[in-house]
Formats: structure tokens, sequence, C-alpha cells
């Protein structure tokens, strides 16, 4: 066991300090090729801001593969996977690309895991039921990497959000992996690589921060947090793929509720604006650091929810899950996160007034 930790913890660390060295050398490259973020109505920051980190994170990633993983189809599917999604995020972050060719970058990402490297979601079994997806798997699979893509893309709009969010998601597993004993997996080794890169990466993105991910980054993680679930779930890392979601129920809670949001105006998905979890959450806590420590707190308990329900008791691991959530839904009832409760209410008092005018 100490041997294990002593391992795991030279990866992380070769990693985490490659990510430090190279940083501000993409910071620089960033400020040369103006992949810079400009500030705006929508924005929170008020300077421009370099956004190539995603570039440093990877380059960690591209390292700790070459030091401490073996060459198999399935790492030759992730490494194609996650340049296509770099490249394409690279092209973003320097020159805005349409939200539907990001897309495309993102499902093709998806199909080289899924057709080249065989990592499908067949099957699910959670809470006692058993679902086998058949021939819709590696659609199902496409639909699942694209969608957890995104979920982090949405999340990231603070300083060490996302990156705070991706670095609790790889530490939960890797704990998970080792208390149960699982320790070659290629989705062990990739997790604890993970882990030292985007530790990395915080050191420059937390408030106040030197350099944003941009959708380089944003994509790469939600990619690499796909893989790894779907490669942990696969080899019984985990005893359920349930666990791995809910991990990241912030994230993904998020995008469903701008995707609801959304849809009530009448909008695209793709439009972009300022009434996400973690708007709501600032606009209470006043300042950027208050507010991404309370949401590390959310997502913490979920991953120690996700443990208990891992390794000791499922029954007291789901009812903290249902505590958390409904904790959750209390503070999004008193916010602007699915519907302007100011407009609401304007139009409930015109209702009435018709109401009555019409008696």
């Amino acid at each position: 066991m100490f041997n294990n930790i002593l391992n795991d913890s030279k990866i992380i660390l070769t990693v985490f300090l490659v990510v430090v060295i190279i940083m501000p050398i993409i910071m620089k490259i960033a400020s040369h090729v103006n992949a810079l973020d400009i500030p705006n109505e929508r924005k929170v920051h008020k300077k421009p801001m370099p956004r190539l980190g995603g570039l440093g994170i990877f380059s960690g990633f591209l390292i700790g593969y070459m030091l401490f993983c073996n060459q198999t189809i399935q790492m030759n599917s992730i490494l194609i996977g996650s340049f296509i999604l770099i490249l394409v995020g690279m092209i973003d972050d320097i020159k805005p690309l349409k939200p539907m060719v990001k897309f495309c970058g993102q499902v093709l990402s998806a199909i080289v895991v899924v057709y080249y490297g065989n990592i499908i979601l067949q099957d699910v079994s959670a809470y006692g039921l058993y679902i086998n997806f058949g021939m819709f798997a590696k659609p199902i699979t496409i639909l699942f990497i694209v969608a957890i893509i995104n979920c982090v893309n949405l999340i990231d709009g603070l300083d060490g959000l996302a990156g705070g969010i991706c670095t609790i998601f790889f530490i939960t597993i890797a704990l998970i992996s080792n208390i149960m004993g699982v320790y070659t997996g290629l989705d062990a080794s990739l997790t604890l690589i993970m882990i030292g890169a985007t530790l990395g990466f915080l050191v420059y993105n937390f408030h106040p921060a030197k350099i944003f991910m941009g959708d380089s980054g944003s994509m790469f993680l939600g990619y690499m947090i796909a893989v790894i679930s779907l490669l942990g779930f696969k080899n019984v890392t985990l005893t359920s793929f349930i666990v791995p979601v809910l991990i990241l129920a912030i994230p993904i809670l998020d995008t469903l509720f701008a995707i609801l949001r959304r849809l009530l105006k009448g909008q695209s998905f793709a439009t972009a604006d300022k009434e996400h979890f973690h708007h709501q959450i600032l606009k209470r806590a006043g300042n950027q650091v208050k507010t991404v420590l309370i949401i590390y707190l959310i997502q913490i308990l979920f991953s120690l929810a996700s443990i208990v329900y891992v390794l000791q008791n499922p029954n007291l691991g789901q009812l903290i899950y249902v505590i958390i959530l409904i904790i959750i839904l209390w503070l999004i009832i008193g916010t602007n996160i699915v519907f302007d409760r100011t407009e609401l209410k304007e139009k409930i008092k015109r209702f009435i007034s018709r109401k009555r005018q019409n008696k």
C-alpha cells in the first residue's frame, strides 16, 4: 500500500511540476497569437486574459502518458481524440468558431475512442437495475462523451471553478480506485496524471487568475472525465456507472438548467448568458473566491457521498445524495437560474389584473 502511495505521488508530482513550469511559456504564446479573453458585459474579469491554459494541461497529460502509460490501442484512441479537441479548442481560443464546428469536433473525438478504442458503455447496473444498450451502445457512448464535454465547458465561468471541480472529480476516482485495490488499470494511471495536470493549472488559474483554460482546456477536461468514467466502469473500478455521474452533479445540473432556461426564453442552447449556477452564487457571496469555495464544498460533499456509497454503505450514500440535491434545489428556487423571478412576478400581476378587469 505504501509503495502504491509513493508511486501515485510520483506521477502526480511529476505532471504537476511539468504544468507549473510550462504554463508561463503558454501565457506568452497566448499573448503572442492574440488568444485573449476580452472582457464584456457577460464576463466577470476586467482585463484581457490569455486563454490557452488547456494547452498547458494537455502538455502535462502528454508528458505523463509518455512516462507512466503503456502504448495500447485504447491509449492511442484517447490521444487522437484529445488532439482533435485541443486543436479545435486552440483555434477557437484564437478566433472563435461557430458552435456547430466545435460540436463536430467533439463528436469526432468521441467517435475515435468509441470505434477505434472500443471504449463503450455497453450496459449499466445501478440501484438494482440492469440495462443492456445493445445496438444503441455506441451512439449512447458518443452522446455521453459529448454531454460531459459540454457540462465542463458551461461551468467554466469563474477563476479556478472548472479546474477545481475537475480536480475534485479526479481525486475522488483515485481514492475509490486505491481503496478498492485497483492500481494498474489505464483509468487509474490517467486519473493520477490528470490530478497533477489540473493542480498545476490551478496554481495560475485560482483567483486572481493569470490564465484561463479556454475551450481547449474545458473540452479536454470534459473529454478525459468521460473517458476515465467509461474505463473505470468497464474495469470495475466503480461498482456503478452512476457514481462518476453523481460526482459531477453541479456541472450536470447547471447544464440541464441552462437548457431549460434557454428553451423557456426561446433561445438557442448555444446562446451565452450570465445566469449559470456560479453566477447565482456569486450574486449572493459577493466575490469569486467565496463563490468558488462554496461550489467546491458542495462538490466535495457529492464526492464524499460517492465514496460512502461505493465503499461503505449504499443506503447512507443515497441518503446523502438526496439531502445535498434538496439543498441545491432549495438554493436554486431563490435564484434566476431557470427563469427571471421578477419578470415572472410581473406576468402574474398582469394576469391577475386582466382577470379582475374581465370580472
